[in-house]
């Protein structure tokens, strides 16, 4: 006679695999969400070498003034002032 502690031991095992399943989880998931940040180049930086802005490289003025813009960044009156400075047509 067990004293209907039998199938208790089952469960226990079936807690402790679902409990390390869920850990491993959230750290896989913590470890994705920080180097998606990065791949967007986002406060953690860029994985991709050009760097967040100008001093890093990031391209042509232009090309560093449209991703601004893409971004939210700029607005559409300060897009078109910063490209009139960039063209010469002050």
């Amino acid at each position: 006679m067990m004293g209907g502690y039998g199938s208790g031991m089952g469960w226990t095992g079936m807690f402790w695999l679902l409990l390390i399943v869920g850990v491993l989880l959230l750290a896989g998931l913590g470890i994705w969400f920080l180097s998606a940040g990065r791949r967007r180049g986002g406060p953690t930086g860029s994985l991709d070498g050009r760097g967040a802005g100008p001093a890093g490289g990031g391209g042509t003025p232009r090309e560093i003034l449209d991703e601004r813009f893409a971004r939210g960044e700029l607005t559409a009156e300060e897009y078109q002032e910063r490209l009139k400075i960039l063209k010469g047509d002050s």
